[in-house]
């Protein structure tokens, strides 16, 4: 079925400015399906489809999911030339939703799954988003044909070719965007058209496809970041963050352009979240459209930008650098202090002053994470709330600026102390100290699930802190968040401790400090001591560097589980004595009886050390 023709259908988008977006739409369109369809011509509106039903229906093969595909595009002419037929009334999603649930034998495929069909909408979608799988291990990832067949079935085949593997990247990728999928789909071509000019194909096209699996990772970890943040704290945080990020982005655009964004991509990424691809391409074409429009007014990095096709202009405009900072920005503290009219504009209109002061804050200081802005908007808005009840409101927020300022000197230290920590120490004693203290933080986490939060936040300090120290804060905390959101997700299915849980749905912008300043579980009861957590044998003595390390971290992991309270002192005897244990017993003769009697004693002096009886 020829459903796609990618990059050379340059999407044929209008170019004219966008609307408000959902207001819009619902009152000038009869059918929503015969609107976008119109919107984005029959072979991207396939393309999305495909995209559509191979996230929801992860399991099912291309050519089964094409004939889905194939019933929806029918329905779509068909609501083309009558959009008052009952069935062109209908939302997009339903009518997605419609097909899936007459799929025959779903049930024996997909299980529980089916008995979202008995639902209503929404709750309906919401079902089938909970069976969505990241990464599933029944779906292999996408495999290119070989070298020397690639380069002719692209020229022979180049539909069919392509359609594959949106297709694959869709099925592993459940919670990514399909302008994202379609962005990487070109950036495949664009990897097939050079390296099949090159001398070595092979290694072009693994050098490049490379590059386009880990864009893809980052992209997808940021859109479901993203869509938990809308989900847990609901619209007016996510707003805010946003209007933050693009306030720090195009600090020359004017407050009204970046609200009216925001309210924009509010829906697009409500749309996107919720599984409706064909609606969140659509719109979010027009706010790139948008965008392009006007790039004097936003920014002229986004000029280049611009020029790209469609399909490849919504990535590229996210990447983009930031723009310069106005010179000479007035200070805000003559503004947002020291004018006697802070309670009458605050009262007056609370949302719009606090997005003004976001704005302003997020347009002086790209240097600061989002979240650090938005702890100073809320440190801000919590004194007015208090102090504008007060019979002398500026003397009670008088010192503001000192009380805001806690929040910088609180973020910047996090980071210095960390980024020294690493600079003295290497990475190997790093992962050691954040294990020790995630260990104590929330000792009911398993120890892989620990290894794994602590390998994370090590990556994000090798990252980050190595940057120019304008930007080490924004890259550590904006990378910190989507370990710890990762972190809050799965507690939600398996809460840890109260702790966890505390600062987990607290507040958005507070939820790092909020695990910097956990202390030790206190309510933690250990387990028994068990033996087998000392597995010794002479897997120790073949195993690679990497995986010798994961056992000594495992075992500090699980030594810490038996006793929290353990201090740096008993730590190090213990860890020192499997290290001397490993090095000693691998270069014996018999390996096995050395474990078995060097291993004996270090259980015997673990037990000592953690005040445990025999």
């Amino acid at each position: 079925m020829k459903w796609v023709t990618l990059i050379s259908f340059i999407f044929l988008f209008s170019s004219a400015a966008s609307r408000n977006l959902r207001v819009a739409r619902d009152s000038e369109h009869k059918s929503e399906i015969a609107h976008r369809f119109n919107d984005l011509k029959e072979d991207t509106f396939k393309a999305v489809s495909m995209i559509t039903f191979a996230q929801y229906l992860q399991r099912c093969s291309y050519d089964g999911l094409s004939k889905l595909v194939k019933d929806v595009v029918d329905l779509a002419h068909k609501c083309v030339a009558h959009e008052d037929d009952p069935e062109c009334t209908k939302s997009l999603p339903s009518i997605f939703l419609d097909e899936i649930c007459q799929v025959e034998k779903l049930r024996d495929s997909y299980g529980a799954m089916a008995d979202c069909c008995a639902k209503s909408d929404p709750e309906r979608n919401e079902c089938f988003l909970s069976f969505k799988i990241h990464h599933p291990d029944f779906v292999q990832p996408y495999e290119r044909p070989a070298s020397d067949v690639i380069c002719k079935e692209y020229q022979d085949n180049r539909v069919s070719l392509l359609g594959h593997f949106i297709y694959t990247v869709a099925r592993r990728n459940p919670f990514l965007y399909a302008p994202a999928i379609l962005g990487l789909a070109a950036d495949y071509e664009h990897a097939l058209q050079t390296c099949c000019k090159a001398e070595n194909i092979g290694v072009c096209l693994d050098e490049k496809a490379l590059a386009i699996k880990e864009k893809a990772k980052k992209i997808s970890v940021r859109h479901q970041y993203t869509c938990g943040i809308l989900k847990k704290f609901g619209e007016r945080v996510f707003q805010a963050d946003k209007l933050a990020r693009l306030s720090q982005k195009y600090p020359k655009a004017p407050f009204s352009e970046l609200h009216k964004l925001v309210g924009d991509l509010k829906g697009v990424y409500k749309e996107c979240c919720q599984g409706d691809m064909v609606e969140c391409m659509d719109d979010r074409a027009e706010v790139v459209n948008y965008m392009c429009s006007k790039p004097e007014v936003f920014s002229s990095k986004i000029t280049g930008c611009c020029d790209k096709p469609i399909v490849e202009r919504s990535q590229c405009i996210m990447d983009s650098a930031f723009d310069e900072k106005p010179e000479d920005l007035p200070s805000l503290v003559e503004r947002y202090i020291h004018d006697k009219e802070v309670c009458k504009h605050f009262e007056a209109d609370h949302n719009l002053y606090m997005g003004e002061f976001v704005y302003e804050y997020g347009r002086r200081h790209p240097e600061f994470s989002t979240q650090l802005i938005l702890r100073i908007a809320k440190g801000y808005e919590d004194l007015l709330t208090k102090c504008c009840k007060t019979d002398n409101p500026a003397e009670c927020y008088a010192h503001a600026e000192e009380e805001l300022k806690k929040h910088i000197k609180e973020t910047e230290e996090v980071v210095k102390v960390n980024c020294d920590l690493l600079a003295a120490h290497g990475e190997h004693d790093f992962l050691k100290a954040i294990l020790i203290r995630y260990t104590k933080k929330m000792p009911q986490v398993s120890t892989d699930t620990l290894l794994e939060i602590g390998k994370k936040m090590t990556a994000v300090g090798a990252k980050c802190c190595k940057l120019p120290e304008a930007e080490r804060l924004p890259c550590s905390e904006g990378y910190l968040s989507i370990v710890i959101e990762d972190m809050c997700r799965r507690q939600e299915a398996t809460p840890v401790n109260d702790q966890v849980t505390h600062c987990c749905s607290d507040s958005y912008s507070n939820r790092r400090p909020c695990f910097t300043a956990m202390g030790t579980d206190e309510k933690y009861v250990p387990p028994p001591f068990n033996p087998d957590m000392f597995s010794f044998d002479e897997k120790l003595c073949t195993a690679t560097p990497a995986e010798r390390e994961d056992g000594q971290m495992k075992l500090l992991i699980n030594l810490i589980k038996r006793k929290p309270q353990m201090t740096e002192e008993q730590i190090k005897t213990i860890s020192d004595g499997f290290t001397a244990m490993v090095d000693k017993c691998c270069k014996q003769t018999d390996i096995d009886t050395c474990f078995g009697e060097e291993g004996a004693n270090l259980i015997v002096q673990s037990r000592a050390i953690l005040g445990i009886g025999a």
